[in-house]
């Protein structure tokens, strides 16, 4: 079973992503459940919302403490939250920012990947430069990082489930697919070091 954790702050969309998501992965044949977990503030307080995929019914109904992946829509949670809690050695974290991968080598036994989902989304109008909407942009980048998924898939989805904009959410997710900058090989780095 896949666990995928979405990290994010209200506003960002991040519980859409993991309902776009899971659309997508369900559209591929996979047995899907998502569910967000947040608390009354919204607008800018942190949330996060959780996905499973499996070839098999899912039979849990708890939230995922062992995840396989993470995504991180805003990386000021990285040090407001233990955001890395749990997660899987070598598990996939999709962090949008314009650093590099190697600025969150720290983070662990990782694959990093990044992606500037805000400067996409405000290119696509998906909200404002001060609260940009990064979910569709971040599930583009996730397609190609995690392999687990096709673009298609994804932007199918994303025009079932996104009404109101759903072309300006299509391109920002294919532009992030072409954007990202999947993680380097572990040994590699820690290779040069020696």
């Amino acid at each position: 079973m896949l666990e995928i954790r979405i990290h994010g702050r209200g506003g960002q969309g991040a519980v859409i992503a993991s309902k776009v998501l899971a659309s997508a992965l369900f559209m591929e044949g996979k047995w899907v459940q998502s569910f967000p977990a947040f608390g009354v503030e919204r607008r800018g307080a942190p949330v996060t919302a959780f996905l499973r995929a499996d070839d098999e019914p899912i039979l849990l109904r708890c939230q995922i403490y062992h995840p396989d992946h993470l995504m991180i829509l805003d990386p000021t949670l990285i040090e407001a939250v233990n955001v890395t809690d749990g997660l899987k050695e070598n598990g996939l974290i999709l962090i949008n920012t314009e650093k590099s991968p190697a600025h969150f080598m720290g983070l662990g036994p990782f694959r990093i990947a990044t992606v500037d989902a805000s400067n996409i989304a405000v290119r696509h109008h998906l909200g404002t430069a001060e609260h940009p909407i990064v979910n569709t942009a971040i599930l583009g980048a996730y397609a190609k990082a995690s392999g687990i998924v096709s673009l298609d898939a994804v932007v199918k989805a994303i025009a079932e489930s996104v009404p109101l904009g759903a072309e300006d959410n299509m391109a920002a997710a294919r532009e992030a697919f072409e954007r990202v900058t999947l993680p380097a090989e572990r040994h590699a780095v820690a290779d040069l070091a020696e």
